[in-house]
């Protein structure tokens, strides 16, 4: 009897351990999900039919209760981690590659139960991955490492009166009463390896923006303003409810076959110059990364910092008389390292241009390259009184494609390496 009772004593600490340090949105995971299914079309809620109100109303927050609803705590489990009961990641991400595969497993599951017609299964699943998307991109769980904010109000105290409570539940918490009225969910994939590198980017997005929310919602919380506190939390939450729309729309498109010739068009290729590379796995680049030419500091995607300033990337391109701007391009500097795991069997090719800033790389010399771990696939010197480059690399059997570049002499102050227009083609 000892043994028992000790043995459930382990188990409710480490549920009441990991429910206080992962929950994400609480109560609003409902709102944000009737939004998201509110923004597919008929015929897909026609599908769901009668499990559409348990997807928004009770599947979606699986994940909380795999303690108390055993009977759906196996649609929150993974075949790879057996015996774990409560999966912290599907709250808080980790590294992208390891719940890039939890994203795999879960969008096959519901892929594979749409196919074969079981909604219950398929709601189901899908519940669970509308939970972690939505934890994901709370601004509850998007300070690594701090998600009790216990940091944050080091640098942000709160007001005396505030008292000692942790700020985790008080961001999240409330009810986020929205819709996406006139939003038309994004097609991800074909296939589920790649839907899950779609989302997981979508995600990435998510993540950033809900960090532009976090300090608002606990300003708010300090003053309280509890109008204020829900305007910005509706912020995040509508980008949440979108890519949760994406991902729903897409797993039944695909499970149904249900894909129309635009979609299929509209993830023909995919641009990566606006994607975190896997060098910055928490979404900004560690200090270790940084380049010291032309002028200390990281990457920067769709600008150039020079001088304190954002600059546009301008690169000169052969046969063309003023400078081409690229907008969704990355700034490289005179050495770095940018890596990024591809989804299997998807992409045929990689392409893009690079070179020297137009204006300011005048004097630099450096060699770009492509390469698939340490093999090099593609290799080119270029100064900076010559036109970019413009490359076409095959990707057969590459499932890891690196963008590096090394300085190769010249004036160093003027090192400013461009990859422009960097796309991934099927």
């Amino acid at each position: 009897m000892l043994r028992a009772i000790q043995r459930l004593m382990v188990v409710w600490t480490v549920w009441v351990g990991c429910s206080s340090a992962a929950l994400g949105w609480g109560e609003p995971h409902k709102d944000i999900t009737r939004a998201a299914l509110g923004a597919l079309t008929s015929g897909e809620r026609e599908w769901l039919g009668p499990e559409l109100e348990p997807l928004w109303n009770d599947y979606c927050l699986i994940p909380d209760r795999v303690f108390t609803d055993r009977a759906n705590a196996r649609y929150a489990t993974l075949p790879s981690r057996p015996g774990e009961v409560y999966l912290k990641i599907l709250h808080l991400p980790t590294e992208p590659l390891e719940y890039a595969e939890v994203l795999r497993h879960f969008l096959g599951q519901a892929v594979d139960a749409v196919k074969g017609g079981r909604k219950g299964d398929a709601a189901r699943y899908l519940g669970t991955l509308c939970h972690l998307v939505e934890d994901y991109g709370s601004p509850s769980h998007v300070l690594p490492g701090d998600n009790q904010f216990q940091l944050l109000q080091q640098f942000l105290p709160p007001p005396a009166e505030h008292g000692d409570q942790l700020l985790h539940g008080l961001v999240e918490n409330g009810r986020l009463e929205f819709t996406l009225e006139g939003y038309q969910p994004r097609f991800l994939g074909e296939t589920v390896p790649e839907m899950a590198w779609r989302v997981q980017h979508r995600i990435h997005e998510a993540i950033v923006h809900a960090r532009s929310v976090t300090l608002p919602v606990v300003e708010a919380l300090y003053a309280k303003d509890t109008a204020r506190v829900t305007e910005h939390q509706l912020r995040a939450a509508r980008v949440d409810a979108e890519v949760v729309a994406d991902l729903v729309h897409t797993v039944l498109a695909v499970g149904s076959g249900q894909v129309s010739a635009a979609e299929r068009e509209g993830v023909a290729s995919a641009g990566i110059g606006t994607f975190w590379p896997l060098e910055a796995p928490s979404l900004f680049y560690p200090q270790s990364t940084f380049f010291s030419a032309p002028e200390w500091g990281p990457v920067t995607h769709g600008y150039l910092r020079r001088d304190g300033k954002r600059q546009p990337l301008k690169l000169r391109v052969a046969g063309k008389d003023e400078a081409q701007v690229f907008g969704d391009g990355i700034a490289a500097g005179g050495r770095s390292s940018l890596s990024y795991w591809l989804p299997a069997g998807v992409f045929r090719w990689i392409e893009g241009t690079a070179g020297l800033h137009a204006e300011f790389g005048g004097a630099g010399v450096l060699e770009f390259r492509v390469l698939n771990g340490d093999a090099v696939l593609w290799e080119r010197v270029v100064r900076g009184d010559e036109p970019a480059v413009e490359f076409r690399v095959p990707l057969s059997e590459v499932e890891r494609i690196r963008l590096e570049v090394v300085g190769k002499g010249g004036d160093p102050r003027q090192q400013y390496g461009i990859w422009g227009g960097v796309r991934l083609v099927k």
